[in-house]
């Protein structure tokens, strides 16, 4: 057997590991994101992690192109052009926002992002196991975690009897968020009400009405744009002794009494893996969407003590981290 024939005999037994198995000699990923840099963003660091562990090394098989929207999204869909002119093999989407840019700018490349909504009623995947086209990704919303929350909140209120909901209705799922919420609060004897949220004047109109209606406890849920309106909701929390609880720890840091969610630094870190099976060949379209597979508790026992509130020791001893 001469030398040509071997080496076509070799590339075609089955020892002989695929083109797309094998690190290709550099790849480039753009991280678009809407915060301000990468010092504000310990996403950006958990991504960055888990390539390096899968063997994608900066300046050595690895260029990350980061774009940060400081809080704009039109400043984002204004870079996209930009975006595209570097030719990157996969555009990460650190967040429901930056999806729907790039979504919104009809972007062909691979397309790896996290949702805090359901992907499938936001239209981003077909399915969650096959969502086709060139998306896939990671979604916060587990539907499971909802009664659990309210759960929670009976145990750290014991004198708990009316919930006020803060949500977006523009978040895709907040329907079969308010039908597990209302179920879960009915099981545990508990009044709910609905105030849905748009805008800084909505989250005012809708503080108002909680603090009207004598709620004892508000269940906020966890968006980009709840999200963005964490501090004022704690000063409203704190001037009412009207504890509010979400599930992102983000929300605690920032001055409410607890969450009970997903851990976000660990799914980004999982999105590594999505981009390292791309870019080894895989079709963005048959990799499934995963949900959040680490969840935690964190309790901020200042803000606690501010509203007076003395947490079950039981409770403060599964925390998975409290804040002094």
């Amino acid at each position: 057997m001469d030398r040509r024939t071997a080496c076509v005999a070799l590339a075609a037994s089955p020892w002989f590991p695929p083109a797309w198995a094998q690190p290709r000699r550099e790849a480039r990923v753009a991280w678009v994101s809407l915060d301000r840099s990468a010092a504000d963003s310990p996403s950006f660091d958990a991504f960055k992690r888990g390539m390096r562990e899968l063997g994608w090394v900066e300046r050595r098989n690895l260029t990350v192109d980061a774009w940060w929207g400081e809080g704009s999204s039109s400043a984002l869909r204004d870079a996209v052009p930009r975006i595209l002119e570097r030719k990157p093999d996969v555009v990460v989407a650190q967040g429901g926002p930056v999806a729907r840019v790039m979504v919104d700018a009809d972007v062909k490349l691979p397309l790896v992002f996290t949702f805090s909504g359901d992907p499938v009623i936001g239209k981003l995947v077909a399915s969650f196991a096959r969502p086709g086209g060139n998306r896939t990704g990671v979604t916060f919303f587990a539907l499971e975690l909802v009664p659990k929350r309210l759960q929670i909140m009976k145990e750290a209120l014991p004198r708990l009897q009316r919930v006020a909901t803060l949500s977006s209705p523009l978040h895709a799922g907040e329907q079969r968020e308010l039908e597990a919420a209302s179920r879960a609060a009915k099981g545990l004897g508990l009044a709910h009400d609905y105030h849905p949220v748009t805008s800084a004047a909505e989250l005012d109109a809708a503080l108002e009405a909680i603090r009207r209606e004598r709620a004892d406890a508000i269940l906020a849920y966890a968006d980009a744009l709840v999200m963005g309106f964490a501090e004022r909701i704690a000063a409203f929390a704190t001037k009412h002794r009207i504890p509010a609880v979400s599930g992102w720890a983000i929300f605690a840091e920032r001055g409410n009494l607890m969450t009970y969610g997903p851990v976000l630094v660990d799914s980004y870190y999982r999105l590594a893996t999505f981009a390292d099976r791309i870019l080894k060949g895989a079709n963005p379209g048959d990799i499934p969407v995963e949900f959040p597979t680490t969840v935690e508790l964190v309790v901020n026992r200042k803000a606690a003590q501010a509203m007076g509130i003395a947490l079950p020791p039981a409770l403060l001893a599964r925390a998975s981290r409290t804040i002094a």
